[in-house]
């Protein structure tokens, strides 16, 4: 097994000490090999150790141009909130032929924490359409409809998040959120009530209900 080998089994294993050593070794040994530097930059990313990390990325894209570098870095900045600069990297790592869900939500991730939700959207449609099963990437597609102002889209996605995990809270709020956007608020407090349901500390959904309710004693007075 070699070093580099090594380091990773100890990082999945969050032995953290040794996992450095063997990315350190492999470095020594490989010094012109990109990738050493990319795994090192990788561990120092997990331990909030961004300067470094940023050093060894651009280090490994000196020796050469990778989608792994340029995505590291887009986390690594990402991390940091620094979200104009991870979505540059991102793009980078696309632009060179990487082509999975991470990359995609990340990148529209980067583009929804700038409020730009209508560039976020096809990145964000992409990372569904390769894994539909994900709950995480269903809903937060969901949201992206819905900072887009596509209710009717943002409604169906929250369902199928709901499909998924019949107590996903988050999307019961949601989709309340979307009926009061249609002007349906008894359907909207029905949703806000499950939401309570299965979270009773849901203070977002606490606020709406209580709003709702105020909304319907004053339409009946």
């Amino acid at each position: 097994m070699s070093e580099l080998q090594k380091g990773i089994e100890y990082m999945q294993e969050h032995k953290f000490e040794e996992a450095a050593q063997a990315f350190n070794n492999y470095i020594e040994e490989n010094p012109e090999d990109p990738v050493g530097y990319i795994n090192f930059a990788n561990l120092l990313v997990h331990l909030n150790e961004y300067d470094s990390a940023e050093r060894f990325y651009r280090k490994s894209l000196d020796l050469e141009e990778t989608p792994a570098a340029h995505y590291g870095l887009g986390n690594l900045y990402f991390e940091q909130d620094q979200f104009a600069e991870a979505t540059k990297q991102f793009q980078e790592a696309m632009k060179q032929g990487l082509d999975d869900q991470d990359l995609y939500f990340m990148l529209g991730m980067s583009l929804l924490n700038q409020e730009m939700p209508k560039l976020a959207l096809p990145y964000m449609q992409r990372a569904s359409e390769i894994s539909p099963k994900d709950v995480d990437i269903q809903f937060q597609y969901g949201l992206t409809l819905a900072y887009a102002n596509m209710i009717d889209q943002a409604l169906e996605q929250m369902n199928k998040v709901l499909s998924l995990d019949d107590h996903h809270s988050d999307a019961y709020y949601n989709k309340g959120v979307c009926y009061l956007y249609q002007e349906k608020p008894n359907d909207a407090l029905v949703q806000f009530e499950q939401a309570l349901a299965i979270q009773p500390d849901h203070l977002l959904a606490g606020n709406g209900k209580k709003q709702v309710e105020q909304l319907l004693r004053d339409q009946d007075s």
